[in-house]
């Protein structure tokens, strides 16, 4: 029968090989054998308060009951259990399954398939988790590889992630990589590209590089210093890009800064107003405010409540410019509607609609309808019928031609 070796509490000793337990008592040290210096205990370590271990430990299972520190590397085969304290480790930490009641510190790499802390976890080399739960912090100074994070507080990754999925409380910071699913209830951070498939944030989210993924939905602001391919963009507040911008849909309750291109296959529907120095396109605009951009291309639908500015111009199906809105560049559409004290410039469409007092320089429709008190400073061409009301200023009596300009 193995044998278990027991060292009294306050003393010192140095070991090898314990085919039993090793049973130590509070404030002892421990001391291995050879260079460098292990001690390898087949059976269970069972510790009071304050053991220190002056060498490097291997263990079937850890059960302390206080603060543990090891001046090496840790392996355990099975559980390490830390009850009321601490555990901290000068090298490589690997393990089964880490319970720690407090603080876990890992100065070299940590290995585990469960990782479970009550306060903080510090690794200053690279972690591989299957689940790593924290309830206050985590900081992994190396590569993080988990199948799933959730931590309580804030979580601090400053080398590339391979996570599944992230669940946080508080704020989370990655260095970039790959992040299936992003669950944050503050902000979150990736300083370099990142790889996702969503992300969920109830305030802010801050990327940077070239970012490719899926949804995201935001409460408060998302601003990428670089490029971002995603599907939905949900965000409250403000959207910025500082290069050029593709997916799905993309719904903001504020404000929409881009400084490439936004190219979009659905639909774009933003409260305040949206700024792109390159083409924007997209299924459907819907736009409270202003757009401002080289180019405004939609597949069915532009409806903007103030003004457009382009340099090239607006080309959709339906072009809606609302009331008291302003247009800089040319329109082409099949239908224009020009709301009420709307000014536009050259208007290219099959059928335009002017509603009263609005004002444009030409107009070129197969059928115009213009109500009253509405000025044309240019001219007018159409090809089928023009009906007008009262009081309508023509810089020059209407035209009707066979055939329209280009």
């Amino acid at each position: 029968m193995p044998e278990d070796v027991e060292v009294p509490p306050k003393s010192s000793r140095s070991l090898g090989s314990i085919e039993g337990d090793l049973i130590i008592g509070e404030g002892a040290i421990i001391k291995g054998e050879g260079t460098p210096p292990w001690v390898n205990v087949l059976g269970t370590v069972k510790c009071d308060e304050n053991c220190v271990f002056e060498c490097s430990l291997s263990t079937g299972s850890l059960e302390a009951e206080g603060d543990v520190d090891v001046h090496g590397d840790l392996t355990v085969k099975d559980r390490v259990r830390v009850s009321h304290g601490n555990l901290s480790v000068t090298g490589t930490m690997r393990a089964r399954i880490v319970d720690v009641e407090e603080s876990l510190t890992v100065e070299k790499d940590l290995e585990a398939d469960q990782v479970d802390v009550g306060e903080s976890v510090a690794v200053k080399q690279n972690t591989r988790a299957r689940e790593i739960d924290v309830g206050g912090r985590f900081s992994g100074e190396g590569e993080v590889e988990a199948e799933a994070i959730d931590v309580g507080g804030s979580l601090t990754i400053k080398s590339k992630a391979k996570i599944e999925k992230i669940d946080v409380g508080g704020s989370a910071q990655v260095a970039g990589g790959h992040v299936s699913s992003v669950d944050v209830g503050g902000s979150f951070v990736s300083i370099d590209s990142l790889e996702f498939n969503s992300i969920d944030v109830g305030g802010a989210v801050r990327l940077a590089g070239k970012n490719i993924g899926g949804d995201i939905d935001v409460g408060g602001s998302c601003k990428v210093q670089g490029d971002l391919e995603f599907g939905k963009i949900d965000v409250g507040g403000v959207v910025e890009i500082s290069g050029s911008g593709k997916g799905s849909n993309l719904d903001v309750g504020g404000v929409v800064r881009v400084g490439g291109y936004l190219q979009l296959s659905g639909i774009l529907d933003v409260g305040g107003r949206v700024e792109a120095e390159r083409d924007l396109t997209a299924h459907d605009v819907d736009v409270g405010g202003s757009v401002k951009a080289k180019s405004l291309t939609a597949t069915a639908k532009v409806d903007v409540g103030g003004s457009i500015n382009t340099v090239v111009g607006v080309s959709a199906s339906s072009v809606e410019i609302g009331r008291r809105g302003e247009v800089t560049g040319p329109i082409r559409a099949e239908e224009v509607l020009i709301g009420e004290r709307a000014r536009v410039e050259d208007v290219h469409a099959k059928r335009i609609t002017m509603e009263e007092m609005a004002t444009a320089r030409n107009l070129y429709g197969e059928n115009i309808s213009i109500e009253s008190d509405c000025s044309i400073n240019g001219e007018v061409q159409y090809t089928l019928n023009l009906h007008t009301e009262g009081n309508v200023s023509f810089a020059k009596a209407p035209v009707k031609v066979e055939k329209l300009p280009h």
